[in-house]
């Protein structure tokens, strides 16, 4: 498992009006988790922050997207957190008598790395966030659990936002270190099968995986 959290809350955030973007990994793929990250700075250094070539993980190579996760790890004027949802809890949530669809998990776990967030004392000021659904539904949906705070939901957000692109990269490469460490229940897969990135598109190991095992 990649790395489960961030360092002890900087103290910058608890002192100064902060930003945070939240954006995820794993939403729909045939293996692994999906994964909530959030990337939070102070409201100062945004203009910086613009200048460290974040931007969306799905336009950089894996190489790329480790490079960037390293250096915000050690860059003392950042902080992040990630919430990791195993398939297992995915499948009880989504089938159950009483089930829960995958965006109002997705909504459960974003407002609740805002709440973990301001829990640890962050000056939270703002929210910058990938949709998922209805933006405007899901701003205020934001707003109403979060008065105080301004949010801006919004498509792609990813490619508009550093914030939300550092975001990215911090959700994918923890999910990415995940599926490389995946150890089935099933002793003989964990031998042999190579299951690739989760997403059968474009990925033949993963093509390969989900033909011999799933269908």
């Amino acid at each position: 498992m990649a790395d489960a959290a961030a360092a002890a809350t900087p103290e910058w955030a608890t002192k100064e009006p902060c930003l945070m973007g939240i954006d995820e990994a794993g939403r729909g793929p045939v293996l692994g988790p999906m994964v909530y990250g959030c990337m939070y700075c102070a409201r100062s250094y945004n203009d910086t922050l613009a200048t460290l070539k974040f931007t969306d993980s799905k336009t950089l190579k894996e190489e790329q997207r480790e490079e960037l996760f390293e250096s915000l790890k050690v860059n003392s004027s950042i902080g992040w957190e990630v919430d990791v949802i195993c398939p297992k809890d995915l499948s009880a949530k989504m089938l159950k008598r009483s089930k829960v669809n995958l965006n109002e998990i997705s909504h459960n776990s974003a407002m609740g790395l805002v709440r973990k967030v301001l829990d640890m004392g962050v000056l939270l000021a703002e929210v910058y966030i990938d949709t998922v659904g209805d933006p405007e539904k899901y701003q205020i949906k934001l707003t109403e659990k979060f008065p105080g705070i301004k949010f801006v939901v919004a498509k792609k957000a990813d490619s508009l936002y550093p914030v939300v692109s550092g975001a990215s990269i911090v959700a994918k490469v923890t999910r990415d270190r995940a599926l490389r460490n995946w150890v089935f229940n099933e002793t003989a897969l964990n031998m042999h099968m190579k299951t690739g990135s989760g997403y059968p598109g474009g990925d033949p190991h993963c093509m390969g995986f989900y033909q011999t095992v799933i269908i």
